[in-house]
């Protein structure tokens, strides 16, 4: 409402306000209002900023949009690690453990490194699908980056496993 409120007055809005804004389309699963916000960051400029861009890939996973997040996570000119976090949690967290991990496979041919975030979702990947084989394979790597200790990275690996 605030966010409208605005757009009336003299205000412009800025990229965090884009930001909040998204997250708020995210948390409400309001994809309707997100694919207008969506509209008026593409009319501000924003669409190329990397962080909005990520929010807005998120905004469409969390809104259950799979094919909005692909298509704007396709079409970014740079993407850096949460860029493919945020398009991987998506995938995992909705049921598209098959598509988590083709990404992450293409995520590794990029040469983009895994972080945390990135274990632990393709680990809940595996899990959903009962993907054993790669999921020790996701453990080795684990292992090899030094991430064994992590408490999180650990729970997520008792459940895969």
């Amino acid at each position: 409402k605030l966010f409208w409120q605005m757009q009336q007055g003299t205000v412009k809005p800025n990229k965090v306000t884009f930001i909040t804004v998204l997250k708020a389309c995210a948390c409400l699963a309001d994809l309707n209002w997100g694919k207008q916000i969506h509209s008026h960051i593409i009319k501000s400029g924003f669409e190329w900023d990397v962080v909005v861009r990520n929010t807005l890939i998120d905004m469409y996973a969390k809104c259950r949009s799979m094919e909005y997040a692909r298509q704007e996570f396709e079409n970014m000119p740079k993407r850096d690690v949460v860029s493919w976090n945020v398009m991987i949690a998506g995938y995992a967290q909705h049921g598209h453990g098959e598509e988590a991990l083709q990404l992450f496979q293409q995520m590794q041919c990029e040469c983009v490194k895994p972080d945390k975030v990135t274990l632990v979702m393709i680990l809940k990947a595996c899990a959903s699908l009962a993907a054993l084989e790669q999921g020790r394979k996701v453990h080795e790597h684990i292992i090899k980056s030094g991430f064994e200790s992590d408490v999180i990275i650990g729970n997520t690996l008792i459940d895969m496993y």
